[in-house]
């Protein structure tokens, strides 16, 4: 099987060993797949990890033994591939599975391949009228749905997004979903330009109100993203972290006690809700394409998704 192999340095190979679904899963024919900044930050060391790079995804269910009536969707998949039996999956926690695998990232082969094997339960079937360009953006969409699932949103509060890159886009067009007063701090032109076709209002961050938002959204995964979130965010304000951080985040914390500030975290999210969002183009994620590639230039696509600037760029894993 020809497949993206990390292993130190990506490289393509043919071969691969197909996977074959074990009990309970189906092994699914990706046709397109997506490039996201993990992806890139695996690549440069973030996370020890040997295998079949990849994790957001559309495809179709080549074989099911468990469920073979399922063959022949179009699928998204979740990627966190649960024990079933662990504390946290008994009490209904799947994606927090103490002996969690995900897919592409952590124990687990990925979609950057001519096909992979994931449980049937992670597998969601695509509305047809869902193209797969669509479809590829289902998992970080699911992600950006995460937040008002966390948070409520109300129509009266002030909110912020620092950060305006691949998630940062997404997350913007969910929340201005609520009717918020919301903003997003961008420093390129073409994520500006962007952000103004979807009618979502930008700022620079010189602009950025001191101690006077609500709900503050930190989309960069950077400390200086962090510390704009920080002096954003009023008293009793929230600050949603919605991106990891390689090394460790220095903060003040005294002064998020004095200023009863809360943290949340913010992962995976809500699959069935990205596909409703897409299905009735409450969500339209094709602006935010910049490329496709054939699996066979997967490097190259992988070079143009790590360029400044650059959107998605997917890549066509039957070409």
């Amino acid at each position: 099987m020809k497949a993206l192999w990390l292993d130190g340095d990506p490289t393509l190979r043919d071969d691969v060993p197909a996977p074959r679904p074990a009990a309970g899963e189906a092994l699914v024919r990706v046709r397109r797949a997506g490039v996201c900044a993990t992806d890139l930050e695996l690549m440069r060391g973030y996370a020890p990890f040997r295998g079949v790079l990849g994790h957001e995804f559309v495809g179709e269910i080549a074989a099911a033994p468990d469920a073979p009536g399922r063959i022949g969707e179009i699928v998204v998949g979740e990627i966190n591939v649960a024990c079933g039996e662990c504390r946290e999956c008994r009490a209904k926690r799947p994606t927090h599975c103490e002996r969690r695998q995900v897919a592409g990232i952590r124990g687990h082969d990925g979609a950057f391949a001519e096909s992979l094997c994931l449980p049937l339960v992670n597998l969601h079937r695509v509305p047809d009228s869902v193209p797969d360009e669509a479809a590829a953006f289902a998992e970080p969409l699911a992600a950006a749905l995460e937040i008002p699932r966390q948070v409520h949103i109300a129509p009266d509060q002030r909110v912020l997004v620092v950060g305006a890159g691949r998630l940062g886009q997404l997350i913007a067009r969910v929340l201005r979903l609520s009717g918020c007063e919301l903003a997003v701090v961008a420093r390129h032109a073409r994520q500006r330009a962007l952000l103004e076709a979807a009618d979502i209002p930008w700022i620079p961050e010189d602009a950025v109100p001191k101690r006077g938002l609500d709900l503050v959204v930190e989309a960069t995964g950077s400390p200086s993203g962090f510390a704009l979130a920080r002096c954003a965010v009023r008293p009793q304000g929230t600050i949603v972290l919605k991106s990891t951080y390689q090394g460790l985040l220095q903060a003040d914390f005294s002064s998020l006690v004095v200023d009863e500030i809360t943290l949340l975290g913010s992962r995976c999210g809500p699959f069935p809700a990205a596909l409703r969002l897409l299905q009735q183009g409450l969500v339209d994620p094709s602006p935010l394409v910049d490329a496709c590639y054939p699996l066979a230039e997967a490097i190259t696509a992988l070079r143009q998704a790590a360029e400044p600037g650059v959107m998605k760029v997917l890549i066509d894993c039957q070409a």
